[in-house]
C-alpha cells in the first residue's frame, strides 16, 4: 500500500503530532513497511489452523479463587457524600 504525504499529515492532525518533511518521510516509510508486512501475513494460507491463546503449548498456572482482603465497603462508603444499597450515588452528567 502506497501513502500520499497529504495521508500522512492528516493521520498526524489527528493525532495532534507536528511533524516536519524529514518525520513525514520517515513515518511515511514505517507506516509502508507495516502494512508490507500486514499485507504478507494475510498472505499465509491459515486454513485448519486453530487459533491459540499462546504460541507455545503451556498450562497456565492458577491460584485458588478466594477472598483474601476482608469486606471494607462499609469503611470506604462511610466518608462518601451520598450511597444507597452499596453503591455510590453521584450526579446525573448526561441528559
Amino acid at each position: 500500500m502506497s501513502l500520499t504525504p497529504e495521508v500522512v499529515r492528516h493521520v498526524a492532525k489527528l493525532a495532534h503530532i507536528a511533524m516536519d518533511a524529514d518525520e513525514e518521510k520517515a513515518t511515511r516509510d514505517k507506516l509502508e513497511g507495516i502494512f508490507a508486512l500486514i499485507e504478507a501475513m494475510q498472505a499465509v494460507d491459515t486454513t485448519g489452523v486453530e487459533p491459540m491463546s499462546h504460541p507455545q503449548d503451556i498450562a497456565q498456572r492458577l491460584r485458588p479463587d478466594v477472598v483474601s482482603e476482608p469486606d471494607r465497603r462499609d469503611a470506604y462508603q462511610s466518608v462518601a457524600p451520598q450511597t444507597a444499597d452499596g453503591l455510590y450515588l453521584v450526579p446525573r452528567v448526561i441528559e
